[in-house]
């Protein structure tokens, strides 16, 4: 059995065994050596706390998919699509560089492979998310993505959001980005994760098309994100 076969077995087992509709993000992350110190430490413990509050949900821990692509020296597809209550948190370590345009691109292709893999298997799916963090600007060839960004959001493919940390090139990622980046305040990565897991478990509560407001990240003391 290729490659290919054994993952479209392993997929048809894994939807047999959970037919939920699915809410899939994939988290785009720099692991420059920028980020080391309190970031990436901070980052860590936000992860922490994102699966934890995903599981505090019985549905949204059977509805949403987590994917890891990190751009640090390379790009690597650290964790492929999986649901919530499968999700372990990697342990993030800095090194190298900043490929910010190839992660991006991973990242699409990856949510392309999977809405390939649930029409295959007949499940229906919430548009994904792609949700970026940097705290810096990319050193690779990253203006083709702006295109198939912007193309994508157009078509409703999916949702691209991206936080810069402090040191991030909001300029390229305004470029980049249909919806407006936002900073992080601080190393508030544990209220951004917080945030990200209510917003994915307001929308596995919806039907599948259907928009669901956001809080405002901007707002409040639960607050983690600033213009």
């Amino acid at each position: 059995m290729n490659q290919l076969s054994s993952n479209n077995a392993f997929g048809g087992v894994e939807f047999a065994e959970n037919p939920e509709p699915r809410v899939p993000c994939v988290l785009v992350v720099d692991t420059s050596t920028s980020m080391h110190g309190p970031r990436i430490d901070e980052l860590n413990k936000g992860l922490e706390t994102y699966k934890r509050e995903l599981l505090n949900d019985p549905l949204a821990a059977k509805r949403v998919e987590v994917a890891v692509v990190t751009f640090g020296g390379r790009v690597s597809r650290l964790v492929e699509f999986v649901t919530a209550e499968n999700f372990q948190p990697p342990k993030l370590q800095v090194i190298g560089g900043t490929p910010m345009g190839e992660g991006i691109s991973v990242a699409l292709d990856m949510i392309e492979e999977r809405k390939e893999s649930y029409r295959e298997a007949g499940i229906a799916y919430y548009r994904p998310w792609a949700f970026l963090i940097t705290d810096g600007e990319p050193n690779d060839h990253w203006k083709p993505v702006i295109s198939r960004v912007h193309a994508g959001e157009q078509q409703k493919a999916f949702c691209f959001f991206a936080v810069g940390v402090e040191g991030a090139n909001m300029e390229i990622l305004e470029q980049i980005c249909v919806r407006k980046p936002l900073w992080l305040q601080g190393t508030k990565f544990r209220e951004l994760f917080s945030w990200l897991s209510n917003s994915q478990q307001a929308v596995s509560r919806s039907s599948p098309g259907e928009e669901v407001p956001l809080v405002d990240p901007t707002c409040g003391p639960t607050g983690w994100a600033q213009i």
